[in-house]
């Protein structure tokens, strides 16, 4: 591939005393496919892509207005750019890909893993030993891998030594040595687990059927096995030597055990790769499945870092490229959820029904379930990058123009339009600040009447901010649809505020997110991190403002009850309610029972109220 690269590469890069300008490069690039790389004024390498056509691809970068702050950042570094031309796309990809592992550009995904795999050997030597092993030695021994953990290849190893015997030593059991008596059965021997072919106790025809056996199994193809363990338990049962019989029956239990654990779809599936992405602001996440006659041999999840805007497509691509060079993968077929362009040799398929869709499926779990995890170890090893990932992704959900780091939410409560109250709560970067939580009397508005109290708390709040000189919030949320957004906005306009401060309403019934002047309400995944925030500020300031409007209803209820009686103060009344805990007690209670607490005399005008008789 080098040589092909090398022979076919135009490299861009004029031999002048002085660079030309960004313009006349771009002017002179071909309309072929290719490799172009972006170079800062020190020489260092910014970024580097492929395209289907160079000239156009590249201009797009200079004619356009960029959504990603990345991009505009990157291109305003850009003091050169060379370019490779090949002949198809699929040597563009291929070679993107070392280029980046290689230069690992600042401005490109990052797809760095220095991390070694286990293999499984089957070494190159007559009796062949099969073991695992981090190294690659080019010594005409055969490697199978890699698998993602020990855990995986050491399962498969107790697997294999469960159905067959296999030497572990390490000797040269070349035949004339075995002739002359060289070496000796050892413990494995008497053990049960080795046949003793450094004795010439097995022949080299019988050893090498179990190595061929063995490399089925580990290709994840058991059918040939457990048809020779069923032709070898036919053959002892008619023989009557049912204890042999038993023991091979026990490894075919064994063999299909570990087989329908394997097993998740139609066995006719063969030699296939399946592929699936899912992304966030920052980090695209890419799951491998690796089938073989229908079970999964191999999967594997990794993690890549966006560094300008790139879309699945583009991380997918780039993925499956690079896991299958790692792998060492060469399945013929490739399971997709949309399709993808890598290279003319593979067949892509993108599957809409049956057991090829539910394995596309599957696949799209893992890769949901492992940023899932990858959520959770970082709220608990990188809180701050968890807080910077979540506030991008709100940014980007509700269409912001910056990232929501002050967030406030208001709520009213009153019933039947008693002790009308409203709340408002706080977030920073993500989280309850419970210090700057307000909560407030309605002043100015009689009955319940929910959209002119939402427009009086709003007003009120940000009026006092405005005079006091504090900071104003990113997002302000009202609890409620296009009512009462429709009075927090009211209030904004007043203040002068309107299209300074980003204020959307949510709709409990259907968690509808509305937004000024829109008819049209935004629906968020239901498991998204952004729709979780903005229910747990909704229910933080549900929660306030029920607290806050009961204890003013319960306070109300002791001035009208207690607190008027003649010649019982405040003081009294507390007094009483820490003792008996409720006025309905205080009302049952002896004249003896309150003197205890309060004194015979005003125990005797408390008694007397409540028992005039």
């Amino acid at each position: 591939m080098a040589k092909k690269f090398s022979r076919l590469s135009i490299l861009f890069k004029f031999e002048l005393m002085e660079k030309p300008a960004l313009e006349v490069q771009l002017k002179t690039l071909p309309n072929s496919p290719g490799v172009y790389q972006y170079f800062e004024k020190n020489g260092k390498i910014l970024y580097v892509g492929k395209a289907k056509n160079l000239k156009k691809r590249v201009s797009s970068y200079f004619n356009k207005k960029h959504d990603s702050h990345r991009t505009g950042v990157m291109v305003k570094k850009i003091h050169e750019i060379r370019h490779i031309v090949v002949e198809s796309e699929t040597d563009a990809l291929l070679l993107e890909n070392n280029l980046i592992k290689k230069h690992q550009p600042r401005f490109n995904v990052m797809l760095k893993d220095d991390k070694t795999y286990p293999w499984i050997c089957i070494k190159n030597e007559r009796f062949p030993r099969v073991f695992p092993t981090r190294k690659l030695i080019k010594d005409g021994s055969e490697y199978y891998g890699p698998f993602t953990s020990f855990k995986t290849v050491n399962t498969l190893l107790d697997l294999i030594k469960g159905l067959y015997k296999l030497r572990t030593c390490n000797y040269d059991l070349a035949e004339d040595k075995i002739r002359d008596g060289k070496y000796k059965i050892c413990l494995e021997y008497h053990l049960g687990n080795c046949e003793g072919p450094c004795e010439g106790f097995q022949s080299e025809e019988d050893y090498n059927r179990n190595i061929e056996a063995i490399r089925q199994i580990v290709k994840g193809n058991f059918k040939d096995s457990l048809q020779r363990f069923r032709n070898q338990m036919k053959e002892h049962a008619e023989n009557m030597e049912f204890e042999d019989a038993q023991r091979i029956k026990n490894k075919i239990d064994v063999l299909e055990n570990y087989q329908s654990k394997s097993t998740v779809v139609n066995p006719k599936i063969n030699n296939v790769d399946v592929f699936s992405v899912v992304s966030d602001e920052g980090y695209g996440y890419v799951n491998f499945l690796q089938l073989s006659h229908g079970a999964i041999i191999r999967s594997h999840t990794i993690e890549m870092k966006k560094k300008l805007d790139e879309s699945d497509r583009e991380l997918l691509e780039l993925a499956i490229v690079e896991i299958r060079q790692r792998f060492n993968s060469n399945s013929r077929e490739i399971y997709v959820p949309f399709k993808v362009d890598v290279g003319e040799e593979v067949k892509i398929t993108v599957p809409k029904l049956g057991d090829k869709k539910k394995i596309v499926d599957l696949s799209q779990r893992n890769a949901k379930y492992f940023r899932q995890e990858r959520f959770k170890q970082m709220k608990i090893v990188d809180p701050d990058r968890h807080v910077n990932r979540v506030m991008a992704q709100m940014k980007e959900d509700l269409r912001l123009s910056e990232e929501p780091r002050h967030i406030e939410c208001f709520d009213n409560s009153n019933i039947q339009g008693s002790n009308p109250v409203a709340a408002c709560v706080v977030f920073r970067n993500g989280k309850p600040s419970k210090k700057d939580y307000r909560k407030f009397n309605i002043k100015t508005v009689e009955g319940p009447n929910d959209f002119a109290s939402m427009e009086e708390v709003v007003f009120r709040r940000y009026k006092r901010l405005l005079n006091e000189g504090e900071e104003l919030p990113q997002l302000i949320i009202v609890d409620g649809g296009k009512g009462q957004l429709s009075s927090g906005v009211k209030a904004l306009e007043t203040l002068g505020l309107r299209g300074k401060i980003a204020i959307i309403g949510i709709a409990k019934r259907l968690e509808e997110i509305f937004y000024p002047g829109d008819p049209i309400p935004l629906y968020l995944d239901k498991k998204s991190e952004t729709l979780k925030i903005i229910q747990q500020l909704r229910n933080e300031a549900h929660r306030f403002g029920i607290t806050f409007h009961r204890n003013k209803r319960s306070k109300t209820a002791l001035n009208t009850e207690l607190e008027e009686i003649a010649g019982i103060g405040e003081k009294t009344v507390v007094e009483l309610l820490k003792h008996f805990r409720s006025v309905k007690r205080i009302r049952e209670a002896s004249q003896k029972d309150l003197a205890e607490v309060i004194g015979s005399s005003r125990a005797g005008i408390i008694y007397n109220h409540y028992h005039p008789s």
